[in-house]
């Protein structure tokens, strides 16, 4: 956790009752569903807020409308929606969610991960960096920013 928030009081809203997804099995006994909306939001939506002990659903930076799946061309697209203009762990966030679906979806799968038009002062630099291999290779080098992402993925048990 930072020791100096940059939104010390942010709104906290209310979770979304998990729904249970359908399996169908085709004739060999594989699973067929397709990856959609709801599947990517389940993925990301308990990624914790690198500033905060809530969940990236509660302070209402994800949510599923704002997820874009296209299964047959196997691209995803997730905007997100920082807390605050300002907020100097954007990045962060969306090296989050990026990492959480490099690790939770086949790797078929083009991911795009953007904020939210007109939600961030330096959003076309922090749009610039998410999506670009290069970058976020670097980024996934440094031990402390790797170890930063996978404290904000690892499992809560509440």
């Amino acid at each position: 956790m930072i020791s100096s928030l940059i939104n010390a009081n942010p709104i906290i809203y209310e979770r979304k009752e998990r729904r249970e997804r359908s399996e169908h099995i085709d004739a060999d006994e594989y699973a067929v569903e397709p990856i959609d909306q709801q599947e990517v939001f389940d993925h990301v939506r308990d990624i914790k807020d690198p500033e905060h002990p809530y969940s990236l659903e509660e302070l209402k930076v994800v949510s599923e409308d704002a997820i874009e799946v296209n299964d047959e061309r196997s691209h995803v697209s997730v905007t997100f929606t920082p807390t605050v203009e300002h907020c100097s762990m954007a990045t962060v966030i969306g090296l989050c969610i990026r990492v959480k679906l490099m690790r939770s979806l086949p790797s078929r799968y083009k991911v795009d991960i953007r904020v939210a038009p007109g939600t961030h002062a330096t959003e076309a630099a922090v749009n610039k960096q998410l999506n670009d291999k290069e970058r976020v290779a670097a980024a996934l080098e440094n031990p402390n920013l790797l170890e930063m992402v996978d404290e904000c993925l690892a499992p809560t048990y509440a």
